[in-house]
């Protein structure tokens, strides 16, 4: 069984965590996980891009010169593709990017994402997230004392949202917090440290492993 360093909520060390095997198997299946972040990075993008075509641009509407009888090479339009300020040959055009992905496939993906950084040891378990009122002092010492804090990336997951958990790790530019429902495999695999909260991994189940790409 997979274990994870164990810290409470004052960021004391404790004894291993034994995470739980529903999420923690073990199995990295790269295939899948390369599916999966794939088709999530395609789904960010807008597919805005657009480019006009000679029938598009702006003037050119008669004949540059005469057919015959100038010695220079016929011409149909100043807006013809060779033209400088001419329309675009095989030039982009609003699309669409999205890629779907079986519901399944995508929580394999997110099991692989975690066994994966489980196998590096770059999960850390947390036995509470909880402060007083948002201050950003606290969640850099308790990052500190956890031994993550120097992680060019760390992914902070709570058990549920918790808003002076979110309002305190917020002004970190290396640090993201997310509902550890709401994770994904793209979330976890850019990561270089996971902190969880041992709460999140108690109420885990495989149906809760399923989010959008």
């Amino acid at each position: 069984m997979a274990t994870a360093k164990y810290f409470n909520a004052a960021g004391e060390p404790g004894e291993a965590f034994q995470l739980p095997e529903e999420l923690f198997d073990g199995v990295v299946n790269d295939a899948v996980l390369h599916q999966v972040i794939k088709a999530y990075l395609a789904n960010q993008r807008q597919g805005n891009a657009d480019t006009k075509t000679r029938a598009e641009v702006s003037g050119g509407k008669r004949k540059a010169w005469k057919q015959k009888g100038t010695g220079r090479a016929r011409q149909g339009s100043i807006r013809a593709p060779h033209w400088r300020g001419g329309g675009i040959v095989f030039g982009p055009h609003p699309r669409s990017y999205h890629q779907d992905v079986p519901r399944k496939v995508k929580a394999l993906a997110r099991r692989s994402a975690f066994n994966s950084k489980a196998n590096d040891e770059q999960i850390v378990v947390v036995e509470r997230l909880a402060f007083d009122a948002p201050r950003t002092k606290d969640a850099v010492g308790l990052l500190g004392r956890m031994g993550v804090a120097d992680a060019k990336r760390v992914l902070v997951l709570t058990d549920g949202s918790k808003e002076t958990v979110f309002r305190s790790f917020r002004n970190l530019p290396n640090v993201e917090v997310l509902p550890f429902r709401q994770a994904s495999a793209y979330d976890v695999m850019k990561a270089r440290q996971v902190v969880i909260e041992a709460s999140a991994l108690t109420a885990a189940q495989p149906a809760e492993e399923v989010v959008n790409a």
